[in-house]
């Protein structure tokens, strides 16, 4: 580990670097929130055969840059499946909460079962030397087509959006990412994606779903917008995750809109 991570696990409790500050103020990213109480289920998983399938995170609240505990509970152990409640405190108050649904893998059935055809673009190259300082790599793909740009610029259209993520450090430090963990941390990027409009993003997210078949091989995780809905102020929408080999899962997110004020990285042009 190079030091340098989203978190510092001291006792019970997980401090936040800078580097866990979110675009929306002074305040714990979602993707992190989320990120961080994926990674205390799967620690608290003791059964390698058991593969996190679903898990939904409720934002209740801002969560502060300020140290954060994670409580989880099994509500139901069975045989082929584990059902798992977390919640997030910030001192007494609730910040977020979770469930998640692990189930047990076993045969594939052999027959194909027909899904709606979606085409990533191939993920780009990492560049040589990586930006000194960078946390993540954020490819988005929009309005110029299949050209990857960095920055969020790409999505200021109306058509089609995706994105590939390359996470470069540690969410927590010392622990090496596990690929529910990356998994955990890209299922909020599907706010983002599915509600940026062509004047930028102004809705901030309430919760996300993140639903996966397998967990991801290899360090990229790509989404690609499939729908968005929004009337009154509410928006959902959904995105399907993919890694290298296809996809994998799809993750859906409610928002609300949040007039007069857009996060500054949502305004990132190419």
């Amino acid at each position: 580990m190079n030091g340098r991570a989203f978190f510092v696990a001291d006792g019970d409790e997980f401090v936040p670097t800078p580097l866990a500050r979110g675009p929306w103020g002074e305040t714990i990213s979602g993707n992190y929130v989320g990120g961080l109480i994926g990674h205390v289920i799967e620690r608290d998983n003791d059964d390698p055969e058991l593969q996190p399938a679903r898990l939904t995170v409720d934002l209740c609240r801002p969560a502060a840059l300020a140290p954060v505990r994670v409580q989880t509970v099994v509500t139901r152990k069975g045989r082929r499946l584990t059902l798992v409640e977390a919640a997030m405190f910030q001192g007494p108050a609730m910040v977020a909460r979770a469930s998640a649904l692990l189930l047990r893998t076993g045969q594939q059935p052999p027959a194909e079962i027909w899904s709606t055809p979606i085409t990533m673009p191939p993920p780009p190259p990492l560049p040589d030397p990586v930006p000194e300082g960078l946390t993540m790599l954020v490819w988005t793909y929009g309005k110029d087509g299949d050209t990857p740009h960095l920055g969020l610029g790409a999505w200021a259209h109306s058509g089609p959006k995706h994105v590939w993520v390359h996470d470069l450090v540690p969410l927590v430090d010392g622990v090496a990412l596990s690929p529910f963990t990356r998994s955990a941390m890209a299922g909020d990027v599907a706010s983002s994606l599915t509600h940026f409009g062509p004047d930028g993003l102004h809705f901030i997210n309430a919760d996300y779903t993140l639903t996966l078949s397998r967990l991801p091989d290899g360090p990229y995780l790509g989404l690609a917008a499939l729908t968005h809905s929004s009337h009154a102020g509410v928006a959902t929408g959904t995105a399907v995750l993919f890694d290298q080999a296809g996809p994998i899962g799809s993750a859906t997110a409610t928002a609300l809109a949040n007039p007069g004020f857009a996060p500054p990285r949502a305004q990132i042009s190419t």
